[in-house]
């Protein structure tokens, strides 16, 4: 009675649970029952083909006889006449056929003309069921479910493109798996069957399990079946596949980038920085395996935590800064970052056109010079445009601070309106070598980063000792002097040394002897406009700032020299390049002028002239004398006395650079 009541009930593929045979799905699980077993109790006339197959497997070589059979059925009188064996083919492979019921295939495959029908498809809710594997998390290989969007043992969030292209990947090798298969070995036909049963395994079980490139017949005949292992090439083909497909997609800058803090190319990050890359990007899982190092690169890293892991010093200060940046953006993007390969070019042609002079002064020089300063096609730009452009390449702080009263900049409205001479604080590194990139961005518009300036600042200084060093101690000890101290000689030697070991160690911060050297390895004077008090961060006023001033090369003929200046800026400990905007009549051709002036205040907002650092004792009390040899003075009608910067034609480098500047906001506006 038991083993009856068994025999009526039906056993559930997914579970296991013995259900009642009236039921079309699983008591405990919802799963559907076997489209065979369904079927069979349809009241339909479809319910024959069952017998059917049963008589057909009992003499399948009995074809004609099968046919009598199906003709005499009294549930099939109506097509008595049109009913074949072909036709009846057909209808069983229109039947969804599970392959787990042992006495349908036991029965399908003992019959021969049922064996072509080796491509009987499954149910499709069962494949649905089966498509939606779990998916693997790439950080710690739990497996989670399909619709999960983070990992459930550490939050880590799907990677959906990497997951896409392995199942691409994997739905391109099942679609090549029946080929191989049908290719293997020439079964009959009743291995056919055996080997579409197979071939749906394999697809299941590649699909669930993605390293999973065993193909194994469960055939029992030992003679006619056998297992089929992909060679190593087919598996190595499909991995380099996986990896072309990585590659396609990857976004190279960002990795060039990464290799490029790696392997200290600097010129790898600028490029990414200027194409507008964000800095607090991390490497994906994806990534990691494409850069293939695993003892470099880690997944989440970015180029700060690469830049700290591989002590890239002079590389950090520029990716802070990305992030400090006051801009909208948070991103500063001068010139140079636009096109770091033309940058690279001018800081080449300067370290080529530095030269040394022979005794008794053998002082670094340059032999050409140049003038930076805004091109005027940045007012054909859209107002937007310009907004962005502005944000992105002036330091908005440190013009505030200078220009904020008392100020030190921009403070005459005839200087600024009627002559045109308002100066603009670009935006600087903010390490040690302000001073030096202030100097280069003044003349040339790029920074200093192979230490070109600061290694030939440090060759003047030693070289030249003995005649600066005389010069320093005599205007230091005027200063001492007013303020009623006086040193001794050990330590005016110990204040030497540490200026001369400041100036070879990049990074370092630079003193107002290394700005007097500079004036002479510029061959012009340096005109410095900053705040007369350093303040804290709650405003006051902690310490005497003695930047601000005019410094010249006076160790130089004054013949060897030119007489248009450059300026800087000084905030709180920080060096700024200031510069003019090209006026905008330069535009047009018809003009006869060559070149084009800037006006450069030498006298304070209390009408008082700027000190001259570094004069001596009889040279004291004819500054405005002294001013007047080494500059183009000249005074306004408000009885302003200024200096005549002339910005003559830029280099080549210089205008191109610009040039591809200019050409980054013209796409985006």
């Amino acid at each position: 009675m038991e083993n009856d009541e068994k025999q009526s009930k039906w056993m559930c593929d997914q579970c296991t649970y013995l259900n009642y045979n009236k039921s079309i799905r699983c008591v405990m699980c919802s799963y559907p029952k076997s489209a065979v077993e369904i079927f069979s109790l349809s009241p339909t006339p479809q319910t024959a083909i069952t017998p059917l197959v049963e008589t057909i497997s009992e003499s399948p070589m009995n074809s004609d006889e099968s046919q009598r059979k199906l003709c005499n059925s009294p549930r099939n009188n109506t097509k008595r006449d049109t009913i074949t064996t072909a036709s009846l083919v057909e209808e069983v492979k229109k039947l969804e056929i599970r392959t787990s019921d042992p006495d349908l295939s036991s029965k399908c495959k003992a019959s021969s003309p049922l064996a072509s029908s080796s491509n009987l498809t499954k149910d499709p809710e069962h494949n649905n069921r089966k498509s939606e594997v779990k998916w693997q998390c790439m950080a710690c290989t739990y497996e989670n479910y399909p619709r999960s969007i983070k990992c459930s043992m550490c939050a880590t969030k799907r990677d959906t493109t990497n997951s896409q292209k392995i199942i691409s990947n994997e739905n391109e090798y099942i679609e090549n798996l029946d080929d191989l298969i049908s290719g293997a070995s020439n079964f009959n036909m009743i291995n056919s069957l055996t080997a579409s049963e197979d071939s749906y395994t394999v697809k299941n079980n590649l699909k669930n399990l993605p390293n999973n490139y065993e193909i194994a017949s469960s055939n029992n005949n030992n003679n006619n079946c056998g297992k089929y292992q992909l060679s190593s090439n087919e598996l190595e083909a499909h991995q380099e596949r996986r990896i072309r497909q990585l590659k396609r997609q990857a976004d190279w800058s960002w990795l060039n980038a990464c290799i490029g803090v790696v392997e200290n190319n600097l010129g790898a990050v600028e490029h990414y920085l200027a194409r507008g890359g964000n800095v607090a990007r991390a490497l994906t899982s994806n990534e990691v395996i494409l850069l293939n190092r695993p003892s470099a690169f880690d997944i989440g890293h970015t180029l700060i935590h690469l830049a700290i892991r591989f002590h890239r010093d002079e590389l950090l200060p520029r990716l802070l800064a990305q992030i400090s940046s006051n801009g909208p953006s948070g991103i500063k993007c001068v010139p140079s970052h636009i096109a770091p390969d033309i940058a690279t070019d001018i800081r080449r042609h300067f370290g080529q056109i530095l030269r040394i002079r022979k005794a008794p002064f053998n002082c670094n020089y340059v032999n050409e010079h140049a003038t930076f300063s805004l091109p005027a096609d940045i007012e054909e730009l859209p107002l937007t445009v310009q907004e962005q452009l502005y944000e992105e390449l002036l330091d908005r702080d440190a013009q505030k601070q200078l220009e904020n009263p008392p100020p030190a900049l921009n403070w005459s409205l005839e200087i600024t309106s009627r002559l045109g001479s308002r100066l603009m604080v670009l935006w600087n590194r903010s390490a040690g070598d302000c001073l030096l990139d202030s100097c280069m961005q003044s003349t040339w518009g790029v920074f200093d980063r192979d230490n070109i300036l600061r290694r030939a600042l440090s060759d003047s200084l030693h070289q030249c000792g003995n005649l600066f060093y005389p010069r320093w101690k005599e205007y230091e000890m005027i200063q001492a002097a007013l303020l009623h101290f006086t040193l001794e000689e050990t330590q005016w030697e110990e204040g030497w040394s540490t200026l001369l070991s400041l100036a070879s160690q990049p990074g370092a911060s630079l003193e107002q002897l290394h700005i007097f050297v500079l004036a002479h390895i510029f061959r012009r004077p340096i005109i410095v406009y900053g705040v007369k008090y350093v303040k804290s961060f709650r405003g006051e006023d902690i310490g005497y700032a003695r930047f601000e001033g005019l410094y010249l090369p006076l160790l130089w003929e004054q013949s060897f020299c030119i007489r248009s200046p450059i300026a800087l800026g000084y905030t709180r400990g920080h060096f700024s390049a200031l510069v003019p905007s090209e006026p905008y009549q330069r535009l047009d051709s018809a003009r006869e002028e060559e070149e084009d002036v800037t006006f450069l205040p030498l006298m304070d907002c209390e009408n008082k002239l700027i000190p001259i650092h570094f004069l001596s004792q009889s040279e004291m009390g004819h500054e405005e004398t002294i001013m007047k040899t080494w500059l183009d003075v000249c005074f306004t009608e408000g009885g302003l006395m200024v200096a005549q910067q002339k910005l003559h034609k830029r280099p080549l480098l210089v205008a191109q650079m610009l040039e591809e500047w200019l050409n980054h906001y013209r796409r985006i506006a």
